[in-house]
């Protein structure tokens, strides 16, 4: 079961995986964009929700949005 933490990463590393500033990665979590969960005042995201949101994002280039 806690294998899996090593997945979970910061909004700062989530912005340089995406080459993004962190207002851009506030207003993906806030949006609902990328899911993510908060922990008090912490974000804490799983580094799949970044490839299902780069998928997302391709797709919809791809399809003329």
């Amino acid at each position: 079961m806690f294998e899996y933490y090593d997945t979970l990463i910061t909004p700062e590393e989530a912005a340089e995986l995406l080459g993004c500033g962190m207002n851009m990665i506030y207003k993906l979590l806030k949006g609902g964009k990328i899911n993510a969960m908060r922990i008090g005042r912490h974000w804490k995201i799983p580094k799949r929700a970044i490839q299902e949101y780069i998928l997302q994002a391709t797709q919809m280039k791809a399809a003329g949005w």
